[in-house]
Formats: C-alpha cells, sequence, structure tokens
C-alpha cells in the first residue's frame, strides 16, 4: 500500500464524519446558505434591484427572486462577462464555464471563488467517501485519467474561460497530478478523434487503476484501445478498479462498457453540471446521489407538471416528497439566483436526501399529449434488454414519427445504433412497446385507443452517432446526445 493510498483512509473517515453532521440537520443547513448567500450579495447590482438583503426564508426568496433560466438571466450574465464587478456575486467571476444553450449559443456560467470548492470537494468527497465505504484506496497509487474537455483557458474581459472539465484540470490536487493522464499537450488537443488516438498512445502499458469520464465517450477510448491491441480492457489495464461517471444515465451503456472491460469494476456516479455540483452517489450500490445541502447551493423543486405554469410552486427541502419528478431550481454562491437548471430528479431517501436524475425539463416527447420523459424510455430499453441477453446498444435517441395518411396512426420512432441487434426485432420491439406502457399511463391510453400504432424501430448503422455529434462540432467532452425529441431535427440528422 502506497502513501496516499495509507493516509487517505484517515481522511476519508473524517469526510463522512463531517458530511453526517448537516445531513442531520438537512432545512436548518439550507436555510442558513440560503440567508448567507442574500446578505453576501444584497449590495450587487442584481442584489439591490431584487432587494436580497430582506430575504430571509425560502418565501422571501421566491416573492424577491422568479425562477429564470439562463436566457433569463442573460442580461446580468452579459454584464458580468463583460468585466463589470459586483453584478450578481460581489467582485468578478473566477472563470466562465463556457457550454452549449439550447436558445441563446453559448453559455457563460460564472464561476466565482467561492463556486471553485463547489466543483473541486465534490468530487473530491465522492472519492472519499467510496473509500470510507469500501475500505479500497489503492487506485490512488496508480495512474488515473479524467476524460475531459481542453484545460487550455481563453480570456473574456481579464476573466479565464473554457470548459468547466477543463478548469476543474487546473485544481487537480498537487498529491494527483503526479498521477494524472493524459499529459497537457495532448489534453489541449482540439479535435476528439485525434486527441483519443494520442490518449490511447499515452496510457498503454501504464498501470490505470481509476478512469472517469462521460460513458458513451469512455466507450470510444475502449474501441480504440481494444482495436489497437485486440484484447479487452481487463487484459490492457488488470489494475484498473474504479470507474467514475456522470452527466448521462449509465444503465444504457452500462451491458456494452463492462464487456469491453470483461469483468466488473466498481463505480461512482457524479451529478457535476457548469452551474454547480450537486450530488455524488455515497454508497456504492445505492443508485441514489446524495445531494450537497451544504456546499453553496440552494435547492428550490419544482414539481415537473406545474413546471410550465404562469406561478408553480417552489418547494424547499423541507416539502419535497418521495418518488415524484421535480426540476431542479438554484440559487448559488456563483451567482445564480432562482436559476432554472432544467435538469429533473426524483427523491429516492429523504433522510439523508438522495435523487436519482431523470431526465431534462425540456426533453421530454409530447407530440401527441403523452409526455414521456428520459427515464421512463430509459427503463423501458433496460428492462427489454434483460428480456434479449444478446442485445447490446451504443446509443439511442426517440422522436416522433407523424403519420401523413390520415388512415394511419402515428408512433413513436426510437433510433438506435446496436453492437448487437436482437435476433427478433419484431419480438424486441412488441416487449419495448409494452414496457414503455407499464411507466406512461397516458402513452398507454393513446394505444389503447389506436392514436398512436406500435413504435418503430430504426437500427442505424454503427458510428451514426459519432457521425452526428461530430457533424456538429459536438463529438467528445461533456456533449450528450439528447434521448427524446418533440420534433424531427435529431432524428432526420441521424439519418
Amino acid at each position: 500500500m502506497g502513501l496516499k493510498s495509507f493516509f487517505s483512509r484517515p481522511l476519508a473517515a473524517y469526510v463522512a464524519s463531517r458530511y453526517r453532521r448537516w445531513q442531520q440537520q438537512p432545512e436548518a443547513t439550507q436555510l442558513r446558505l440560503l440567508r448567507e448567500l442574500a446578505a453576501t450579495a444584497a449590495g450587487t447590482a442584481f442584489g439591490q434591484a431584487h432587494d436580497l438583503g430582506a430575504v430571509r426564508t425560502p418565501a422571501h426568496l421566491g416573492r424577491q427572486v422568479p425562477v429564470r433560466d439562463y436566457e433569463g438571466l442573460k442580461p446580468w450574465f452579459d454584464r458580468t462577462q463583460a468585466g463589470e464587478a459586483d453584478v450578481l456575486w460581489p467582485g468578478r467571476p473566477l472563470y466562465l464555464a463556457k457550454t452549449s444553450g439550447t436558445t441563446s449559443g453559448t453559455k457563460y456560467i460564472p464561476i466565482t471563488r467561492a463556486s471553485i470548492p463547489n466543483h473541486i470537494n465534490g468530487a473530491k468527497d465522492a472519492l472519499l467517501h467510496y473509500i470510507h465505504a469500501t475500505g479500497n484506496s489503492r487506485f490512488l497509487d496508480g495512474k488515473l485519467i479524467f476524460l475531459s474537455g481542453s484545460p487550455a483557458l481563453e480570456q473574456h474581459h481579464g476573466i479565464h474561460t473554457g470548459r468547466l472539465s477543463g478548469i476543474a484540470n487546473h485544481h487537480v490536487p498537487a498529491y494527483l497530478r503526479r498521477n494524472q493522464l493524459p499529459g497537457y499537450e495532448t489534453n489541449i488537443i482540439d479535435d476528439w478523434e485525434a486527441k483519443l488516438e494520442r490518449i490511447v498512445d499515452e496510457t498503454l502499458g501504464q498501470p490505470m487503476t481509476l478512469i472517469s469520464g462521460i460513458p458513451p465517450w469512455v466507450q470510444m477510448y475502449f474501441d480504440r484501445l481494444t482495436a489497437r491491441t485486440g484484447r479487452p480492457i481487463k487484459d490492457i489495464f488488470p489494475d484498473f478498479n474504479l470507474f467514475v461517471y456522470g452527466g448521462v444515465n449509465f444503465e444504457p451503456y452500462r451491458a456494452k462498457l463492462f464487456e469491453s472491460i470483461g469483468r466488473p469494476v466498481d463505480s461512482i456516479e457524479l451529478f457535476p453540471a457548469s452551474e454547480g455540483f450537486l450530488a455524488f452517489q455515497d454508497q456504492p450500490g445505492n443508485p441514489g446521489l446524495l445531494l450537497l445541502l451544504n456546499s453553496g447551493i440552494f435547492f428550490e423543486f419544482i414539481p415537473a407538471e406545474r413546471f410550465f405554469e404562469d406561478n408553480p410552486p417552489r418547494l424547499s427541502i423541507a416539502d419535497v416528497e418521495l418518488d415524484r419528478q421535480y426540476a431542479v431550481v438554484l440559487t448559488s454562491n456563483a451567482g445564480l439566483w432562482g436559476y432554472s437548471l432544467g435538469d429533473t430528479v426524483r427523491f429516492v431517501s429523504l433522510a439523508p436526501h438522495r435523487v436519482v436524475v431523470t431526465g431534462r425539463i425540456k426533453h421530454f416527447l409530447s407530440a401527441f399529449g403523452e409526455h414521456v420523459i428520459g427515464e421512463e424510455v430509459e427503463q423501458a430499453l433496460r428492462e427489454t434488454m434483460a428480456l434479449f441477453p444478446e442485445v447490446e446498444v451504443v446509443e439511442f435517441t426517440v422522436a416522433p414519427l407523424v403519420s401523413e395518411d390520415a388512415a394511419t396512426p402515428s408512433r413513436h420512432e426510437w433510433l438506435v445504433e446496436f453492437a448487437r441487434a436482437p435476433q427478433d426485432s419484431l419480438a424486441f420491439v412488441e416487449k419495448l412497446d409494452m414496457a414503455l406502457r407499464r411507466r406512461n399511463t397516458y402513452y398507454d391510453d393513446l394505444r389503447r385507443g389506436s392514436i398512436l400504432a406500435p413504435l418503430q424501430l430504426t437500427a442505424l448503422p454503427a458510428g451514426a452517432f459519432q457521425r452526428y455529434m461530430k457533424s456538429l462540432g459536438k463529438l467528445g467532452g461533456q456533449n450528450k446526445v439528447p434521448r427524446l425529441s418533440n420534433d424531427r431535427g435529431v432524428a432526420e440528422g441521424l439519418k
């Protein structure tokens, strides 16, 4: 056992004990944080315009600060990006995290000196909780890889700007940096495919113990390794024992990824976003992610079915219930106020508060009134794949297919790239359709009434999703394919 591995265990025990203290008082922890945030920002331009000095309770926040997404807060973000100080948070941001927007193009999310520990400590504490729960710390003695965006940063009016994963790369603790791969010169390569080849060059022959990244891009890395060597990952990296991931639901990728590895390895799920590090899997085997209530973020939750109302309810941590879909709203020390994150979650535990990420509030399929969400299609696919063990899925998305013939009902089209297709595709479609009907009563009603026909399965050729993402300039990094669409844009792009 190396020194890092040895000394990590008492540190892990200490961090876990600190977490337990605030977990015992979740409501008081969040209320205290809200008051600190409002008092600190009361003198900023936003604080004065919204009378943040008067905010003492969640109800006050709801009256003073409306829920807005990036576009709604863009005039304030633009002032921050232009270098103006004391706009949303005292001073100027330490960084601007650059990410893709849906309607406003590129988004620039402020990261302040107060909020950067949220991003860095969240990932670090996830690893320490894993060590505390399992006693496994040997991964710290080997080589670690974080498949991320470029750490090269631009300047916007004197503010360092880049992808969140690249920004975080500058804050990897010194005691881990010596273990980290790939090197800086490889990491700053913009072209994902060229970068991937260099990463393979650098990591082959290294004692890799931890691999981290978004599952589809990790799968690309594994495919390149196997193509280069003709061997499974377990033989290429015999010491590999921990996979860390986030950004998408792991389940659709699990079977193929573990087949590529060739044996089980432990995994940790994270819930990171450019707007903040929200949660992590604190118990191996428990799918719930521990919500970080003491990390600079005050959380509000809007019932997903009421999100698009004119004045939907905004619930604090004291008001949430198990097994309901909520849209997440953030107020944070990054200068985000009543910010609609766009993600939806479902609570699976209230003591402590743990969630699973269920999708995007704008990524649902309701072209015919069915309001199908990401979690439902992912669960339906996972259940169906369990009945067809030969099937492996690389990637998929679902879109409406509106019939041009009045005598023929419309339907959902599932566009799937298979690593191994079902032997009986008709039976697969039947079981998949039934699995979705069991999960969504509106879809079931439309099917019973013959308003919708059974789903159509379209098998795409190998590499279709990679080519599509490359055509958008979104291959690799933190980019993700939407699971659901209300139009044919993604579907036609893939075809």
